[in-house]
Order: C-alpha cells, then structure tokens, then sequence
C-alpha cells in the first residue's frame, strides 16, 4: 500500500470553532478512562491495565475532523471527588456542569452497589439539569463481558430502566449503550455521542446519499481516520437486510487493529499510522477505503463489476472537495437545513437525481 498523501486535499486552514464540552463521569474503577485511551489515545484493550486512577479532573481538547474540537473532561470518581463536583458554592458544581454539550456516564455493570451509583447519577443529572439543560446524556453500562452470554439481554434492560427512573429531566432523552473494551460494542457508542457533535452532520449524510447515487454503492462509511469512529454512513438497497448490524463498529476494529499494524512495522507512532488507499475486489463485492479529507476516510461497498469499481473511484475523487468544505467549514446556527437550501447552497454543483441517472449512464455505457 501507498503511504498517505502528503498533500492532503484541503481548501486552505480551517476556521476554529467552540470546543464542545464533554463530561465522562462515573464511579471509580468503572472503566472511563480506559475507554477513552482506546478511543482517543490508540492503546489496545490489554495495556489498559497499567492505567491509574483519574485524580480530580484529566482535560484533553481532541481535534476531530477539521471543525470540531472536543473539550473532554475526565472526571475522577472517588467519593472526595465527586462530592466536590456536586457541592455547591465552594464546590466546583458550576465549573463542572456548566456549558456542557454531552454527559458520558458510565457504569460498572458488576458493582457491588449499584443503587448507590445510581443515586450518584441521579445528583449528576439534577446539577447538570440546572447548568446546561440542553446537554444530551448517554450511559454507558460497562464490562458486559463480565456477564454470562444468556443474561446479558435481561441485565441490561432491568438496569437501563432503573437509570432512565433516576435520570431527572433527561428521562425521555437519555441513551443507553451495553459496552464493554473487548469487542466492538464500544466503538458503535461512541460513534453514537461523537454523531450528536459533528457540525454540519445533515449535510454530510446529505452528500453521502447523493454519492451512493451516483456510484451506486452497496454502503458508504465515512470515518475519522485517527480514532477511526464512523461518523456518517448510507446504506442501500440489498444490504438494508444485512443481518451483521454491528458490521460498522466491527470495521472500525478493523481499522484500527491494521493501524497498529502498519505503526510497529513502520516503527512510528500509532496516531500517526495512514495508509492512502485499500482495495478488496471478490467475486461477491469490492470495497476500497480511501482518504477523503485530511481528517477522513471513505470506505465503499460496491458490487462486483470493474467498470462500476473504476467509476466509483473517479467520482469519489471528483467530489472530495465538497468534503472538504463540509470538514473545514464551521456550521452556523442553522445546521439541519432543508434538502432543497442545502443543495441550493454550499453543494450547489451536486446534481439532481436527473442529472446523476445520465451521468450514470455515461460513465457504464460500454466503450465503442
């Protein structure tokens, strides 16, 4: 394989926009910042182990994607720590919950007391519901692999509905995610919280439909390409019955796994570790996964025809700089846009369905 780029499509520096304020909170011993330093920080789940504990608050401003800055706050869950968060005045109540975009709450799903970590979130969610009341909760019950196969199911919904009680006035909104550091199930709630954050995400999947389109892919996967989350994706047709659900987040194992990979045997950091393009070609389908952005990466799911493979390629290289304006381009207060103003707008060159249906047929009439 190539190495990547080194001239990266790009549509000059990128504007800087708020960070977005991200609460990871929970009981300590839980498991939050192992899962933050494999999401994040590219460790694998066995050196996780040689973590200590979070003591007090561990801030990191992550850049993901060229407009999108997280502001993530690790806070320390020992007693001592989280009665400060919470104490008012003197406390830091309103330092912590103040501003905040998304609460991350995690749970051990083994604990010994859980009732009291619940009423631990329960406090969380009132000082939050007074500080940022518009701010989207998910939690996250941690090391299911903890449990028995047979009892996971029943475990997870009795205990999701004993949070979701607790959960004050984010009841209706809260989202729940079985998780654990061992498969993929950790990468799909993620995707999840970082899906609610990305600027300009209606127009991406916007674009991303219109593609599919055009070149008549199966699925279309964009994702970051450092922590490898998907953030928007389009499937179509046949595989909308794919019985493998979790065929995104197993992807994104994939990749991941092949950065290690390509970081020992290139002997550079992991982060560091891209590749410019991958191509699968069999007799049930092709893929490829190329870098779309300097942020992103585009994987493509194609049916088995090099013709429709090759044109796949030309036209993902004839729009890569309408992804890069969605990348680079801070959303105004007017994200979710009609269909009709946004195509009217920022990617007015992209064609109507008209227009893609004789482009099609340009590109896959035969030669002579």
């Amino acid at each position: 394989m190539a190495p990547a780029a080194a001239n990266a499509a790009s549509s000059g520096p990128a504007k800087k926009s708020k960070p977005r304020k991200v609460l990871l909170m929970g009981k300590s011993g839980a498991g939050k910042s192992s899962m933050r330093s494999i999401v994040f920080s590219n460790y694998v789940a066995r050196d996780v182990r040689r973590l200590g504990a979070t003591i007090d608050v561990e801030h990191s401003n992550i850049r993901f994607m060229g407009n999108l800055t997280l502001n993530l706050w690790d806070c320390g869950g020992q007693d001592s720590f989280m009665e400060s968060y919470l104490t008012r005045g003197a406390g830091k109540r309103e330092e912590v919950f103040s501003n905040v975009a998304v609460l991350i709450f995690v749970f051990d799903i083994e604990s010994s007391d859980f009732g009291a970590d619940v009423a631990n979130y329960a406090a969380v969610c009132r000082a939050l519901g007074e500080n940022s009341k518009e701010a989207q909760v998910f939690v996250l019950l941690h090391k299911m692999d903890l449990v028995q196969a047979h009892l996971r199911s029943k475990i997870f919904a009795d205990r999701s509905a004993q949070v979701r009680r607790q959960s004050e006035t984010f009841q209706s909104t809260v989202v729940f995610y079985a998780t654990s550091i061992w498969d993929q199930s950790l990468y799909r709630a993620w995707t999840a919280v970082i899906h609610t954050l990305v600027p300009n995400a209606m127009a991406l999947e916007m674009l991303m439909q219109r593609l599919a389109r055009v070149t008549d892919a199966r699925e279309l996967i964009l994702y970051e390409r450092t922590t490898c989350l998907t953030i928007t994706k389009v499937t179509r047709e046949d595989e909308e019955g794919n019985p493998l659900t979790d065929r995104f987040e197993r992807l994104a194992a994939i990749l991941k796994t092949h950065k290690h990979s390509l970081a020992k045997h290139c002997r550079v950091q992991t982060s560091s570790a891209h590749f410019a393009e991958l191509e699968i070609k069999t007799g049930r389908f092709m893929f490829f996964a190329c870098q779309m952005t300097e942020n992103t990466n585009l994987a493509v799911i194609l049916p088995p025809s090099e013709m429709c493979f090759n044109a796949a390629k030309a036209t993902v290289d004839a729009v890569r700089k309408k992804f890069v304006e969605l990348d680079t381009t801070v959303a105004s207060n007017k994200v979710r846009v009609s269909q009709e103003e946004f195509f009217a707008g920022a990617a007015k060159d992209v064609m109507s369905e008209k227009e893609e249906d004789a482009e099609r047929d340009r590109l896959y009439r035969p030669a002579g």
